[in-house]
């Protein structure tokens, strides 16, 4: 089987890895991919938001196949692009529909769909710019800390959450009234704070039958003790240790099968990822969020756990045969840890070489933000490699992360030194 993979992050080089080990696999491309990729398949220079070149080059190379990586094309439309269109619907493809992904396009859809289907999640209102009254008296409501979210998309850094009401006044008008997040937030939604310890809970859909993958924690903000700006994520693992058996039974039965059976109900056609981002409120799961694709760096530890053909997972999905399957967990931990470019999230340097990854041992290396230039591997990205390992306990596998993190370097190198620290 031809399969292309669209995208070119850590999450992307990760799922190569782990398509690579299948029977299945005849060839794999990646479009646009990165330095990590193109040592393992063929990397295409074509963008995954050019449906109309996607098109092209799934017909030239006779591609059966294509899982699609990052959120913003399933937010687009793609699957509905190759459904719609004669000469390339028969090819299976892994995502949802532009419906379906409205899960994760749109803050306000996803806590509509929360509530329809009574699944746990905090109490919210939606403020658009003519009613940005209506939002400072709810936030009046509410106890400190106040959290606003962009409705759309805003490549992760769409939610703010304020301590002082003053502030999130003003900062409900900078989206609102200013476009901060542009379009992202010409809606904006209002909920009330949820104090607990977050988790990500993975589950593959054929839209009828579901399972569970393993679960992840990663850790999204830039300064150890998760302190400073939000990022993409610095570090993951997986399992994470308090998801007992009995707190995952809870999440099955109120979270997972509601949420399934609502994509029935609604007619979602979602054939592909559900991350349901969760927060444990005492020994009860709560929605945070949905995305529609997997997380990243969560995918760097998520798909090392996977000892299952993961494209025979996939042809199930694409054949409504998921239920037929079998999935089996590697029952060591995995946790990864991202080496980020100095200044990042904010302004930082590309192009800069990174040298020693043929010294790394008894870890994986995924690359984030790189690029081949003139035969060196130099950075291309604010996040770019997320080092993982494996280990009987999370502890024992961040130990040899770090230790092959000693042997990389390039210049303004950063990584957060405590990922799983509050566990």
């Amino acid at each position: 089987m031809k399969i292309l993979l669209l995208g070119s992050g850590g999450r992307e080089h990760a799922l190569a890895w782990k398509i690579l080990q299948s029977t299945r696999c005849d060839q794999l491309y990646i479009a646009p991919g990165n330095a990590g990729t193109s040592q393992i398949a063929t990397n295409l220079d074509l963008s995954p938001l050019d449906f109309e070149s996607v098109k092209q080059k799934v017909l030239e190379l006779g591609i059966d196949m294509v899982i699609v990586g990052p959120e913003d094309p399933l937010v687009k439309g793609i699957v509905d692009f190759f459904k719609n269109d004669d000469a390339i619907k028969h090819i299976a493809v892994i995502g949802p529909s532009q419906k379906g992904a409205a899960l994760e396009g749109s803050k306000d859809f996803a806590k509509e769909f929360l509530l329809k289907h009574n699944i746990p999640t905090a109490a919210y209102q939606t403020f658009t710019k003519d009613k940005i009254n209506e939002g400072k008296a709810f936030l009046e409501t509410l106890q400190a800390p106040y959290v606003l979210k962009a409705d759309g998309l805003a490549a992760g850094k769409g939610v703010v959450i304020l301590n002082d009401i003053a502030e999130a006044k003003v900062e409900l008008e900078n989206m609102l009234v200013d476009a901060k997040f542009g379009d992202a937030s010409s809606k904006v939604v209002i909920e009330e704070f949820l104090s607990g310890i977050e988790l990500s809970c993975f589950v593959l859909t054929d839209g009828k039958s579901y399972k569970i993958l393993p679960t992840a924690k990663d850790y999204k903000r830039i300064g150890e003790g998760d302190k400073g700006l939000n990022t993409g994520g610095m570090g993951a693992i997986s399992p994470v240790p308090f998801a007992t058996d009995e707190f995952m039974a809870k999440v099955e039965e109120r979270v997972v099968k509601p949420t399934i059976k609502g994509i029935i109900e609604d007619k979602l056609d979602f054939k592909g990822f559900v991350f349901i981002g969760l927060i444990k409120v005492g020994e009860d799961p709560y929605v945070i969020e949905y995305n529609v694709r997997m997380g990243d760096p969560e995918t760097e530890v998520v798909m090392p756990r996977i000892e299952s053909d993961i494209v025979d997972l996939f042809e199930g999905v694409a054949n409504g045969t998921l239920a037929e399957k079998t999935l089996v967990i590697d029952q060591r931990s995995a946790t990864t840890v991202m080496l980020v470019s100095g200044g990042y999230p904010e302004a930082y340097e590309k192009g800069l070489e990174i040298t020693g990854l043929d010294l790394v041992s008894d870890s994986i290396v995924f690359h984030a933000g790189t690029v081949l230039k003139d035969d060196k591997v130099v950075t291309n990205g604010g996040r770019v490699l997320a080092v993982t390992s494996y280990g009987n306990t999370f502890e024992e596998a961040l130990k040899k992360s770090y230790q092959n993190i000693d042997k990389l370097n390039f210049d303004k190198i950063y990584y957060r030194k405590d990922i799983g620290f509050d566990l």
